[in-house]
């Protein structure tokens, strides 16, 4: 497995390292059916800068998935206001917040979501068959620097199947950074792992946020993982106890 050392870095980008990537202010979330309402997030205040690792911790139902699903705009909040790289976008349509989910977050989950049936170079690629004007030539050496960059250069063309629980989230790693996301989203990403694997994927994380400057933003139940990023938010039935 490769060393954090040996991950390829992309070019650091430009913005301010105090520039403030994700800015949440007031942020409510209600869910409602005809005879329940059920509050999943109270008045939830968080600016995450550029290039920050943070986590995000909480018991179960305290509201970790519901606030992660608002930052990367898959849920709207019921209340608040979201600045996603400095734009309002809560009143945003359907089709925008599309646009922005696809060019500026990348998503990853405990789960690998790989497809079996492609390679992994393949299964990498998906997410730029939905942007336009990318050859396919230009998507093949956009994949094949994404696995570069998470040390995986040797197994391009391996299958999901051939490969170690950490190799296959690192394949998901380099599915999610493929279209050079300024934000990185992470639900549990060492939760299927060992504690071996899961911290080299720490390691891959951390790099993406130190030398690339890439906001990384991780759900996490494990205290030892929470502890290498630079802050953890506490949350307790959907409000902030830090």
């Amino acid at each position: 497995m490769a060393t954090p050392s040996a991950v390829i870095a992309r070019p650091v980008n430009s913005q301010p390292q105090e520039q403030i990537m994700i800015q949440l202010e007031g942020v409510e979330k209600v869910y409602r059916t005809e005879r329940i309402e059920t509050v999943a997030l109270t008045n939830i205040n968080l600016a995450v800068r550029a290039g920050e690792f943070i986590s995000i911790m909480g018991p179960s139902g305290s509201g970790k998935s519901t606030l992660l699903n608002v930052i990367g705009l898959l849920d709207v909040p019921s209340g608040g206001k979201v600045a996603i790289n400095n734009r309002p976008i809560t009143s945003y349509s359907d089709r925008n917040l599309a646009l922005v989910r696809n060019e500026e977050i990348g998503f990853i989950f405990q789960t690998f979501h790989l497809i079996n049936d492609l390679s992994v170079v393949d299964n990498v690629e998906i997410p730029l068959l939905y942007r336009k004007g990318i050859s396919g030539a230009e998507r093949r050496k956009m994949a094949l620097q994404a696995l570069d960059r998470v040390g995986l250069h040797a197994r391009v063309h391996h299958f999901p199947n051939q490969l170690s629980g950490g190799q296959q989230q690192r394949v998901a790693i380099a599915r999610a950074i493929v279209g050079n996301p300024r934000i990185l989203l992470a639900d549990e990403p060492t939760g299927n792992l060992d504690s071996q694997m899961g911290d080299e994927i720490m390691d891959v994380l951390k790099h993406l946020s130190e030398q690339e400057k890439t906001t990384v933003v991780m759900v996490t139940h494990d205290p030892r993982q929470a502890d290498k990023t630079e802050r953890i938010v506490r949350l307790f039935d959907g409000r902030q106890v830090n």
